[in-house]
């Protein structure tokens, strides 16, 4: 193969990075190398993207877990192809553990409820839908 040929091939290789971390309810940026046509992001419900233009985008996490990310360039060559893994800073939580099911606290700087897998289903339902009324709140057509 030429040298022309081999750089060629070099510049369509996907770029493969190292998993991105971002802690739930907290948002990062990633700034592109290359100007981004379409971002996928594989599961909305644990992180979500907002492009800020075609070099920036944010990444917001929402749920403990972990997804994919891939952004790729108007010709459809990859930008970037990437883990995301949202992570809890469980520094300020607080798990009760009640006759055996669990209700979880975020303490800072004053003890408030929050949705944690795993917490008593009646207990996180309510949270859910609390935090669905509030949301509808903010969803204004």
């Amino acid at each position: 193969m030429c040298a022309f040929g081999l750089a060629a091939s070099l510049m369509v290789l996907p770029a493969i990075a190292e998993p991105l971390t971002v802690e739930a309810n907290k948002t990062v940026p990633l700034k592109l190398k290359g100007s981004a046509a379409s971002v996928v992001l594989g599961n909305r419900n644990i992180a979500d993207v907002a492009v800020h233009d075609e070099h920036m985008i944010f990444i917001t996490g929402k749920s403990f877990g972990t997804t994919n990310l891939m952004v790729f360039d108007r010709a459809g060559n990859q930008l970037v192809n990437t883990e995301v893994v949202v992570t809890v800073n469980s520094s300020n939580l607080v798990t009760v553990n009640r006759s055996g099911a669990n209700y979880t606290y975020d303490c800072a700087p004053a003890c408030r409820s929050v949705v944690s897998p795993g917490d008593d289903p009646q207990y996180f339902n309510g949270l859910m839908q609390q935090q669905r009324g509030m949301q509808s709140l903010t969803d204004a057509d």
